[in-house]
């Protein structure tokens, strides 16, 4: 699968291809045409799994300058697009805690029913002279469990079926940030001299969020020169599997982007 990869990036430095865009129709109906809300603060921005009956997740709206008449916080579960009413403010800046316990009532569904990863998608919607406008102010809540380091860590197992390889690698935390975690392995695995690295990355504290900060590697590579990777992904903090998308370049061009899954040992 690789040597397609390496040929790939080879008529990449010859031919260039234009891209077109399509345009999407928001079925939400009117977006952006009055007061857009920021959603500030928010923190924590994740339900807990292993206290379901008092997770929540807390922010705040904020107008800036601008007036409106009231705003209306909307709830979807695992996209829905149900728009369930769980809030409504008439004074900015107003912060906002979503229980999930009485979200999940409004929405129709029981705490026992849910399930690792299941998202609740909130959207402020502002009204102002009795018209409503769904702003572009809104959020993913998934239910996760709790952040600990040497659950993230350790012995892994590297699987990519569209770059065609996988073995074995290693995540190690930063001694001095617990949210920062180092990658070795991946030219190991593909059969190179792994004499540079390990990837960074870095994961966001409160919704668990990857990025892999574009870090060279190995210096030779199939023939190339100084491979990096780069990306961004998901961390399931319950058993520790990151599921990333990963670019990888050389000085000579890039090979493309390549999902990556790695499972704890």
């Amino acid at each position: 699968m690789k040597s397609y990869k390496l040929l790939g990036l080879i008529a990449a430095m010859v031919f260039t291809f234009a891209s077109c865009e399509t345009e999407i129709i928001d079925p939400a109906g009117s977006r952006g045409e009055a007061v857009v809300p920021g959603i500030v603060d928010l923190n924590p921005a994740i339900f807990d799994s292993k206290d379901m009956d008092n997770t929540f997740v807390q922010f705040t709206i904020d107008l800036g300058t601008s007036k409106v008449d009231e705003a209306l916080v909307l709830a979807s579960y695992k996209g829905n697009l149900a728009r369930v009413e769980v809030d409504k403010v008439t004074t900015f800046p107003a912060t906002i805690k979503l229980e999930l316990a009485p979200v999940a009532a409004a929405l129709g569904v029981k705490l026992a029913d849910l399930e690792l990863g299941d998202e609740f998608a909130f959207e402020i919607v502002t009204i102002k002279d009795g018209k409503k406008n769904f702003s572009s102010a809104s959020f993913v809540a998934p239910l996760l469990c709790a952040y600990f380091p040497e659950n993230v860590t350790g012995s892994y197992y590297a699987v990519s079926d569209d770059w065609g390889t996988e073995g074995s690698v290693t995540i190690t935390v930063d001694p001095e940030d617990d949210y920062t975690v180092y990658l070795s392995g991946l030219a190991t695995i593909d059969g190179e001299d792994e004499d540079k690295g390990p990837l960074k990355m870095t994961v966001d504290p409160l919704t668990f969020k990857v990025t892999a900060v574009k870090t060279v590697i190995a210096s030779n590579f199939f023939g190339y020169h100084n491979v990096a990777f780069a990306g961004s992904g998901n961390l399931n903090t319950c058993d520790g599997t990151y599921t990333m998308m990963l670019a990888i370049t050389v000085d000579e061009g890039s090979f493309g982007s390549f999902t990556y899954t790695f499972t704890r040992n």
